[in-house]
């Protein structure tokens, strides 16, 4: 029977000797209390030991997953060879399943083993004479190490803190350098004013200030290596015809001490500027591909950490840098910013002022997934961050060209046809209101109304009716139908009646002349009677 036992630096095979001493578990570890009395009851039979960290670490993550390494499979195989009809103990009962299946080896793990190998442990220094202690330490704390690593997928390289610390100090410099170049300018432009119209680069201006000193000395300076031909003939003749004051030897030098100090820290700055670079290409490629290095190493900083700003939606890292505006534009209910850190991109430089708000919104979204994969990838490469950033070169393309087609589609948008509202006069049909099962009849006599049928073929029709209030109706409607027919024969013989009259005055006329003569003479007689009265009671009076 054989015991499989794990160490740090390889795996060590023993051969126990008495079988019986491990159904008798409970005085075991008297047993081991010295090496003498633990080489009688184990003896180590072969030890394999690991070449380097990295076998030693993949045979222990192989062993926690359940596995078989290389290297114990290698062991095992001698074994076989030997023995084949022994045991093997083990302390993992995956393991042993795992060997089992591999190499047909029978594996016993119950708490019988995992006592005896606790009492091996104990011994292990003086069982294993081969390795020395300091080595077995030195290897112990190497491999808990790389496991620990391996466990928490922990890596040096994704220690943003050194990229938040770094992007922060980079923005002081860039703060002290212009404090710093602002003072010289001022301070030196006393002396010699026209310098600063000619001389536009910071680090020109104080390389010439710390090589010239004076203008005096200006005329006798070779400048070649600082300035350019035309530049050095332009200082020279503006230091001729200077209206600076005159100042003390003591007070350029300590405007030459400002100057190194300048010099220092732009040197020490692009120093910086380039362990950034290298760090983001390290951690983020995919975003320092897309954004930049200064602009992702800002985005990071700003959220705190990779792992937070790979939580960040793409709205949010759109306006990331930007929140004053954004709660003073809710608050003001106006437009709220299209774009914060990110808009110092140079994808977000390039595009024209009506597309940076578009070019933004796809930056943001892009810059969102590469820094998710960044974040939570294994094996991490700047292909992602290549490939987007050629979607989006070609999208802002089409967009400056007004060109709005989708890249993924692959389909324009359909074109919106006008549209023409046409009124329709519809007419609404009493009949069809009617629930009763004889409205389609009813329907057919209104349409055939126009045609003017006789009344006994509509009569005809009714007849099927059923009795009732329904027949009165159709009666009512076949008597207007009947009504509307006889509207143009009653019409002719009123015109016809008309003319009847007509000659029967005709004819009545000369006898009414002959009857109104007399009357008309009677009437004049008593007219003519009335008035001779009138006159005779006016004489009276």
């Amino acid at each position: 029977m054989f015991i499989l036992y794990e160490t740090p630096a390889g795996y060590a095979i023993f051969k126990l000797l008495d079988d019986n001493k491990l159904k008798e578990i409970d005085n075991l570890y008297l047993e081991f209390e010295s090496p003498e009395k633990a080489s009688k009851i184990v003896k180590l039979k072969h030890f394999e030991k690991f070449a380097d960290t990295t076998e030693a670490l993949s045979a222990a993550t192989a062993a926690v997953e359940g596995k078989v390494s290389k290297t114990l499979k290698k062991a095992l195989k001698k074994l076989v060879v030997e023995d084949v009809q022994s045991q093997l103990l083990v302390a993992d009962a995956k393991l042993g399943n795992a060997i089992k299946d591999k190499l047909s080896l029978q594996c016993v793990a119950n708490t019988s083993v995992m006592e005896l190998m606790r009492c091996i442990r104990s011994q292990s220094e003086n069982l294993l004479s081969a390795l020395p202690k300091k080595e077995m330490a030195a290897m112990s704390l190497g491999l808990a190490h790389s496991l620990s690593r391996y466990k928490l997928k922990f890596s040096p390289d994704k220690i943003d803190t050194m990229i938040v610390q770094a992007q922060s100090l980079l923005d002081d410099l860039d703060k002290e350098l212009n404090n710093y170049m602002m003072r010289v300018r001022e301070w030196y432009g006393w002396h010699f004013p026209e310098l600063g119209k000619v001389l536009t680069d910071n680090v020109a201006y104080v390389k010439t200030i710390k090589l010239v000193g004076m203008r005096d000395n200006m005329t006798d300076t070779d400048l070649s290596d600082i300035l350019v031909e035309e530049l050095e003939a332009k200082v020279k003749e503006a230091a001729e015809i200077s209206m600076g004051t005159e100042i003390s030897e003591e007070d350029i030098i300590n405007i030459q001490h400002l100057c190194e100090e300048i010099l220092s820290i732009h040197e020490y700055r692009s120093h910086l500027s380039e362990y950034l670079k290298t760090r983001m290409m390290a951690m983020a490629p995919n975003l320092t591909v897309l954004v930049g290095e200064t602009v992702g190493a800002r985005l990071i900083a700003h959220a705190g950490s990779l792992v937070n700003l790979a939580k960040h939606p793409a709205s949010t890292v759109q306006i990331l840098g930007s929140e004053k505006a954004l709660f003073r534009a809710l608050k003001t209910k106006k437009d709220t910013p299209k774009y914060g850190l990110i808009y110092h991109a140079s994808m977000v430089g390039s595009a024209s002022i009506k597309n940076k708000g578009r070019i933004s919104r796809s930056l943001a979204a892009k810059a969102s997934l590469a820094t998710r994969v960044d974040a939570f990838g294994d094996d991490v490469t700047m292909q992602l961050g290549i490939d987007h950033r050629a979607k989006l070169e070609t999208r802002l393309r089409m967009l400056e060209e007004n060109r709005n087609t989708r890249l993924s589609g692959g389909k324009a948008k359909a074109k919106l046809q006008k549209f023409h509202a046409t009124s329709e006069v519809k007419t609404f049909k009493v009949a069809t209101d009617s629930t009763l099962p004889s409205t389609s009849k009813k329907i057919k006599v209104e349409d055939e109304a126009p045609n003017a049928p006789s009344p006994k073929k509509i009569k005809t029709e009714v007849e099927g009716e059923p009795s009732g209030s329904a027949k009165k109706k159709l009666i009512q409607e076949v008597t207007e139908v009947k009504m509307e027919e006889e509207e143009p024969a009653a019409t002719d013989d009123v015109t016809e009646s008309t003319k009847k009259k007509k000659k029967k005055k005709n004819k009545t006329e000369p006898q009414s002349e002959v009857d109104e003569t007399p009357l008309d003479e009677s009437m004049e007689a008593s007219s003519s009677t009335k008035k001779a009265k009138k006159g005779k009671k006016a004489k009276d009076e």
